[in-house]
């Protein structure tokens, strides 16, 4: 008898053919699905940590200190905030509006808690750079301290990948500091101070 390529061909497929009563998986079934949608939901959905950001909503007055040295007088200037929710209570988006080398500036944050990572985030951006601050980080004692660390680069130095650590205090309802610290310079070594005070 003959044997011929057609009749391998045959017989593969009909080693693959799906036995009788079997059928292959297309897809999760209608419970897991269901699973799959509360898990998204409950990490889209805002939470305590999102509750604590609550009281930095509305207009404020601020107070900026700024070292150019660590054992230098700091530069005083004053400037506004405004901060609300986004996105339906997911995002806290604040606009300051403030004093940089002399000269008016508008900056913006945009913060949040992410419900899988566990961690308050935090973007900060402005009209005087091209460049974004990313940080990311925990609260403590009840979410009334944030700490958030990231890295940044200086454009007057040329210096990269400094690492950065900003302390966000909640004080009271009507008052709240924010403090910035230049890891390259030392851990502890503040550069910059923001004292809010609600108007």
């Amino acid at each position: 008898m003959k044997h011929t390529v057609d009749d391998d061909t045959a017989a593969t497929a009909t080693a693959n053919r799906p036995k009788t009563g079997s059928s292959p998986r297309s897809g999760p079934s209608e419970a897991e699905t269901k699973e799959m949608q509360k898990k998204v939901e409950a990490a889209g959905t805002p939470g305590p940590e999102h509750k604590a950001l609550d009281v930095l909503v509305g207009d404020w007055k601020a107070e900026v200190k700024c070292w150019m040295e660590p054992d230098g007088p700091p530069h005083v200037s004053q400037g506004t905030s405004k901060a609300s929710w986004i996105l339906n209570g997911r995002f806290l988006e604040e606009e300051f509006r403030g004093e940089m080398m002399g000269k008016p500036f508008t900056g913006r944050t945009l913060m949040g808690y992410d419900n899988i990572k566990h961690t308050f985030n935090s973007v900060w951006i402005s009209d005087m750079q091209t460049s974004m601050f990313i940080s990311q980080g925990k609260g403590e004692n009840g979410n009334k301290t944030i700490t958030l660390e990231g890295k940044a680069d200086c454009a007057a130095s040329g210096q990269k990948d400094m690492p950065m650590k900003t302390t966000l205090r909640l004080v009271s309802p009507d008052k709240h500091i924010f403090e910035m610290y230049n890891g390259a310079k030392g851990e502890n070594t503040k550069t910059m101070e923001i004292t809010y005070t609600r108007k």
